[in-house]
């Protein structure tokens, strides 16, 4: 049997928490200094979205594979293997002198979150006893919580007081903690079992989940066409053909163990959790950008107007975690759901061109609310019935799925929000034009053609520069308007793209309803023991489980 070296576990949980914290802010708080990035590198706007992109899009790539890993070579070893390329790659981020430097080291960070990332929820539901599972759960929850919604905030910060390298650099002294105590808690499992690597099973996801998620981060730079469609194409293939061998490999220690999806909980909460990166990212980009680009906020500013989000998200989470274990987390997720759906709901309805700061107060503190309510129920149950040896599995798949969720989630509202853009600057701009000369009127519509293009890079907005012929007063009129057109548009733009997260959190609501309620048997599930790892196909060597 694998022994594991007895630790605290509330300290293992302090050192995952600080090293889950790293590679969740880093999802947000890049986006927010993207404005000096752009200008201190010289990067175009297909250079400063690779920065974003690239790591989203390796961790996606590599987020089941790692989880795998976890279970063959030690999730400990796994995780604080992760931690230190994660801490060396953000130095080399914040050291960058070019766009493709920051972009193939955030792609390299992108590889340390993979690694790190599963292993969280995996090692809390091994060193934890079933009643005490909740209450980490809760503070699981919580960090996942509100470490996504603080980046802005941290971001604008650091960006206003010191320079857009510090979104990097503040990682290093982080990395560093954990490294230091993790070699000291992290619990050790003594090898006893040789388990096999599927090779094949991690090539084929792989390149299914690389075409995936770059065709679909990809595809409105595009315009979505023919080689785009062909990546889409070729990933549902190759989600086929590793369906198919994962099916013939189902006795041979498999990448993706099909039983994992004979539990109904684990299949709901899993689409749940790409609703929710729905939710996450669907209320952070859109209000994010309408902050800055139309009420024209500073950074520092739009990451405190967001401070709410991230205090209703801190209220809620630990009692979540808590309360979902002991009476289930069906009727927690739906509650948290549908009230993340009415703050986002809200905070469509509160913009407009000249909104005050204090309109968003209550809609992002009720959405804080709801989704503080999501993270550590939805852990506590995708985790409830998995026995001990499959923890790293099903975590890397749960968390493969959400950040995949992410990707498309990127990729729907962002083509929303551009389609609606440039809808509502032609629009507005045809009827703005009436207020200039005859002869001014055609180049001041032409200009929104491309101005959604635009948004969110740098601080210039729609309408493009001026014409070098304009006299003094027809120019203040022509950037008068086109501050006007743009603010307007975007306004009108905003609306209808938040309704697809705000709806989407209202269908995983209703999908939350097919959960199996009530609290975590006693002795079933994941709090009783797994089969012995004895029984695995291989027995006569030994490695760490």
């Amino acid at each position: 049997m694998t022994q594991v070296r007895q630790t605290n576990p509330w300290a293992v949980l302090s050192v995952l928490c600080l090293g889950f914290v790293m590679t969740l802010v880093d999802l947000t708080i890049v986006n927010i200094a993207i404005p000096d990035m752009t200008d201190d590198l010289g990067a175009s706007l297909d250079q400063v979205l690779w920065v974003v992109n690239s790591y989203t899009l390796v961790l996606a790539t590599l987020i089941i594979t790692a989880g795998r890993l976890g279970d063959i070579h030690g999730k400990g070893n796994l995780f604080l293997s992760g931690v230190a390329l994660f801490t060396l790659s953000s130095l080399a981020c914040g050291l960058a002198q070019d766009p493709a430097q920051l972009i193939a080291f955030r792609a390299v960070q992108g590889v340390g979150a993979a690694m790190l990332i599963p292993q969280t929820l995996s090692i809390i539901t091994d060193v934890f006893p079933p009643e005490k599972r909740g209450a980490a759960y809760g503070v699981w929850g919580a960090v996942a919580g509100v470490s996504g919604a603080i980046g802005p905030t941290v971001g604008g910060l650091l960006v206003t007081h010191m320079d857009w390298r510090w979104v990097f650099f503040i990682n290093i002294p982080v990395g560093i903690l954990v490294l230091v105590f993790g070699l000291r808690v992290m619990p050790k499992h003594a090898r006893t079992i040789r388990h096999r690597y599927d090779l094949p099973g991690v090539l084929l996801a792989s390149a299914a989940l690389f075409c995936l998620a770059f065709g679909l981060t990809e595809g409105e730079r595009y315009e979505w066409n023919t080689w785009i469609w062909t990546l889409i194409g070729a990933a549902v293939a190759l989600v086929g053909v590793f369906l198919l061998y994962e099916r013939g490999q189902q006795d041979n220690e498999p990448l993706l163990p099909f039983s994992l999806f004979k539990d109904r909980n684990f299949s709901v909460v899993n689409l749940v959790g790409i609703a929710v990166s729905f939710g996450v990212l669907g209320i952070l980009l859109p209000t994010t950008i309408y902050l800055q680009s139309v009420l024209g906020f500073s950074a520092m500013k739009t990451g405190l107007v967001l401070v709410p989000l991230a205090l209703g998200s801190m209220f809620t989470a630990g009692p979540a975690g808590i309360l979902s274990e002991k009476f289930g987390g069906k009727y927690i997720l739906t509650a948290g759901l549908s009230m993340f759906g009415i703050g986002i709901t809200w905070v469509l309805l509160a913009a407009d061109t000249d909104s005050s700061w204090t309109a968003f107060i209550g809609p992002l503190f009720v959405a804080g609310l709801g989704a503080g309510c999501t993270f550590a129920p939805m852990g506590s149950e995708v985790m409830r019935n998995v026995p001990p040896h499959l923890t790293g599995a099903a975590s890397g798949v749960n968390n493969a799925l959400r950040q995949v969720g992410s990707v498309m989630a990127g990729a729907v509202i962002g083509a929303v929000l551009q389609a609606q853009l440039v809808s509502a600057l032609r629009e507005e701009a045809a009827t703005s034009a009436a207020q200039l000369p005859a002869q001014y009127r055609e180049g001041f519509t032409s200009a929104f053609a491309d101005g959604a293009k635009n948004v969110g890079v740098g601080t210039e907005q729609g309408g493009g520069s001026l014409p070098a012929d304009l006299p003094g007063d027809v120019a203040h009129t022509f950037q008068e308007l086109a501050g006007k057109v743009f603010a307007n548009g975007f306004v009108d733009a905003l609306q209808p793209t938040m309704l697809v997260p705000a709806l989407t959190m209202f269908a995983g609501a209703a999908l939350c309803l097919a959960l199996k309620g009530g609290p975590t048997p006693s002795g079933a599930g994941h709090g009783a023991p797994a089969a012995p790892e004895t029984e695995a196909p291989e027995k006569d060597a030994t490695v760490t489980g």
